[in-house]
């Protein structure tokens, strides 16, 4: 066998590679670098070699407190793991069935699940399944064939019917299937829009609330957005204002930003704050007038507390009502991991598109396209939540009873913890209406904000690494979602059992670290 002979060229230096395969060996290979120092190669990839974008971008809601909270979890499993605590409480996401939080996954939701997965069910263990699970997943499998198999890029049409007609009985207004994409979760579609908004990097800029979900300036970092921050009021309840978004709206006018669009996250995350239809108009007619585009983000329309005292309104609703006082392109979104679904792994979600123009429907249809489709699991899960058993059906007392017992929890255990903690020297906590949170401010003294200052962390960050290191709870602070200067707060799930032991745990914490800097 010949030898081959192969060159490689790095920069403007050539260096020969000298490949020699002999028949009796036929798998060494014996390799001769020549002429070429370290300094000469240049690494295919490393940091400094990636978009800078991406650099920019930070997700508090997994970021250093996770990842020490993960680091502790592990410690905790040797038996000498030397920390304060024999547990780690995940109060930093709302991932209602992780483990630690333990919401139960809703039956209905699980047989429809099991038997679309394992279709052979139907028959092997068809008495095991009430009857009305047994129809919706032959309905189901009947239009998608397999749920291992790529749908329509936009989801599967019946489901996306099923959305339409959800958000139709909601709202009282007709919704076009056609006019609605499924996606994996509403991340997804917040993405997907966000990306496309973004006409001119560094430019394009879109209003966001503060304090906000973090995943609205991390995707805007990506794409080389310019988040455009309006403060939200907290003497209100955490309520949006009218006044602070045309106040940042002028102020990046003025630097230059050309602001496409609005944010807001209705009911509110962090903050669990729920809008009333007046803002929510005046919020409208403000899009209007300086032609922004608003994105709804409406995931936590069924966490609400108080929900016969203080119903969801959808921005679809109040823009139909609006009538042609209002020319507003409109996206909402919903998700399969909130409210009482909780799926959070399955990925499912929707937005639906009001007075959007079809050639731009068109191109939204094909970046969607790009990714082929969204997970057909999920689809199902969404499929699930926007089409529960009906009343009478063979499911429905069990789905209503599941259903109740979850709103129950998280409306009592807010209202526990919120007591708890106004009750604390230094701490203050609005009431929510809605979500998964709680968002305290704390009033830290001096020191704190000099012993922050001095570890290179934001005065609440620091604290609530200390909780963490202290009692094992896992939060996230107030510096992850947006603040003032020195603002401390730190925000809270409702979804961890056992409040009394939790909030607890929190306030001997409190009341020992307040006492030592004093």
């Amino acid at each position: 066998m010949r030898a081959r002979r192969l060159h490689l060229s790095f920069l403007s230096t050539t260096t020969t590679i000298s490949l020699t395969l002999t028949p009796h060996s036929l798998t060494q290979r014996r390799v001769h670098f020549r002429n070429f120092s370290s300094s000469q190669i240049m690494r295919t990839l490393c940091v400094d070699s990636l978009n800078p974008a991406i650099l920019n971008v930070e997700y508090a809601v997994r970021g250093e407190l996770a990842i020490r909270a993960e680091h502790y979890r592990h410690l905790l499993q040797r038996p000498n793991h030397g920390l304060p605590f024999d547990r780690v409480i995940n109060s930093n996401i709302g991932n209602p069935q992780q483990k630690g939080l333990d919401q139960p996954p809703i039956t209905w939701n699980r047989q429809i699940a099991a038997l679309t997965e394992y279709p052979e069910l139907i028959e092997k263990a068809k008495d095991l399944f009430p009857e009305d699970a047994v129809e919706r997943a032959k309905e189901l499998l009947e239009e998608v064939g397999s749920i291992g198999a790529y749908s329509h890029s936009q989801g599967v049409p019946l489901i996306r019917k099923s959305v339409a007609d959800f958000i139709a009985e909601r709202d009282g207004h007709p919704a076009d299937p056609g006019h609605i994409f499924l996606t994996a979760g509403a991340s997804a579609g917040v993405a997907l829009l966000l990306s496309m908004l973004i006409a001119k990097p560094g430019k394009s800029g879109v209003l966001i609330p503060i304090p906000q979900y973090p995943l609205y300036t991390a995707t805007l970092a990506q794409y080389n957005g310019v988040p455009v921050p309006y403060h939200l009021d907290e003497k209100s309840g955490w309520s949006t204002s009218p006044e602070h978004i045309l106040e940042a709206l002028e102020k990046a006018k003025s630097e230059g930003i050309d602001v496409r669009a609005v944010v807001v996250i209705n009911p509110g995350n962090p903050t669990g704050s729920l809008l009333t239809p007046a803002i929510q108009k005046h919020i409208v007619q403000i899009c209007n007038d300086h032609g922004l585009m608003l994105l709804a983000d409406e995931v936590y329309q069924e966490n609400l507390h108080y929900r016969d005292e203080y119903p969801f309104t959808s921005f679809k609703k109040i823009l139909c009502e609006m009538g042609n006082q209002a020319d507003v392109a409109l996206a909402s979104f919903h998700s399969t991991s909130k409210g009482v679904t909780g799926e959070c792994g399955r990925r499912g979600g929707y937005f639906e598109l009001v007075k959007v123009d079809d050639e731009v429907l068109a191109q939204i249809y094909k970046m969607a396209s790009v990714g082929l489709c969204p997970p057909v699991p999920g689809q199902v899960a969404v499929d699930c939540m926007v089409r529960p058993p009906k009343r009478g059906s063979p499911s429905y007392l069990r789905w209503k009873a599941e259903t109740d017992a979850i709103h129950t929890a998280l409306a009592t255990r807010t209202k526990t913890m919120v007591a708890r903690l106004n009750s604390l020297p230094g701490m203050s906590c609005q009431s929510a209406n809605g979500a998964l949170y709680l968002y305290p401010r704390i009033e830290l003294p001096p020191r704190v904000i000099e012993a922050a200052h001095k570890a290179g962390k934001k005065a609440d960050t620091f604290y609530a690494l200390a909780l963490l290191d202290a009692t094992g709870i896992c939060a996230v602070s107030g510096s992850g979602f947006g603040q003032r200067g020195d603002e401390g707060n730190f925000r809270l799930t409702c979804l961890c059992s056992g409040v009394e032991e939790y909030v607890g745990k929190l306030e001997k914490f409190h009341r020992e670290f307040m006492e030592k800097y004093s």
